[in-house]
């Protein structure tokens, strides 16, 4: 399986038995833009080119139409995803490189200060989307069954795009940054690939929701925002400064999600039964 190997193992319990478990591959990814490294991930070694493109819109790098080529390149023990981008895009990005610190491993990549911990993102624009609760009760159950790599391994996550009543496309990563990543990224090539025309609608980040198996963070909330999908939900829970930026960014924040309900936190005017609480 692509992203996972077996490796061998002694499990306990009534008595010892030898054996394998297919576990998830974790690898270092380098994302470089012309030829310069911008950040270092440890990631599941597939849909890399998704996770450029996603990466590169959910930081607020570059804009996919400025995206010339993504190539990906061996690099001793890892992987070099180089990007190629146009010139205005890469002025911008050695202008901010110049007051880096330094790239990180994790959602909130290349900042130096506090401040830029809270991006100067725009707020989803109300635009008429609604989900019923029937809808997301039936997105989340959905989810399980996109979870190819975690059903082999139990150690991954995933996010998924559901709109027009069923999930369109699905990545999974052993971090939960980088599925999203890659989940933006295949949906930014899929509307713009001239073979994708005729399904372009289905990834309108205005008509859908993003669906993930894991808590929900302020930088998630803010690549959600980044990419100006109205709804996610979650199976767990979100932290409370999460809950606050999704309030902020007109993002409505659905958590702990089952099969028998959810809980709403923002923007429930979203959620087409409800209007008492609506605001």
């Amino acid at each position: 399986m692509l992203g996972a190997r077996p490796k061998p193992r002694l499990r306990f319990g009534a008595g010892i038995e030898p054996g394998e478990r297919v576990l998830p591959e974790e690898t270092g990814v380098a994302l470089s833009f012309n030829g310069t490294t911008q950040a270092v991930m440890m990631a599941t070694p597939d849909h890399l080119e998704d996770f450029a493109y996603g990466f590169a819109l959910t930081e607020g790098l570059v804009a996919a139409d400025e995206i010339d080529s993504v190539s990906v390149i061996e690099a001793g023990p890892g992987l070099d995803v180089q990007v190629w981008v146009s010139e205005d895009a890469d002025l911008r990005l050695k202008e901010r490189r110049r007051s880096m610190l330094g790239p990180v491993g994790c959602g909130l990549c290349g900042i130096d200060s506090l401040e830029q911990v809270f991006r100067d993102l725009p707020a989803v624009a109300p635009n008429g989307f609604s989900m019923t609760p029937a809808q997301i009760i039936a997105a989340i159950t959905a989810l399980r069954g996109e979870q190819r790599l975690h059903d082999a391994t139990r150690a991954v996550h995933c996010a998924a795009w559901w709109s027009a009543g069923a999930l369109r496309l699905a990545r999974e990563d052993v971090g939960r940054h980088n599925a999203l990543d890659k989940l933006v990224g295949a949906m930014v090539r899929a509307s713009t690939h001239p073979t994708a025309a005729a399904l372009s609608s289905r990834y309108d980040p205005a008509q859908g929701a993003v669906v993930m198996t894991s808590r929900l963070s302020i930088d998630l909330v803010q690549k959600v925002a980044s990419l100006g999908a109205p709804v996610i939900i979650a199976v767990s829970s979100p932290t409370a400064d999460a809950v606050e930026l999704a309030d902020r960014l007109g993002i409505t924040l659905i958590a702990q999600a089952r099969p028998d309900g959810f809980e709403v936190f923002t923007h429930t005017d979203r959620i087409a039964t409800e209007t008492e609480y609506a605001r």
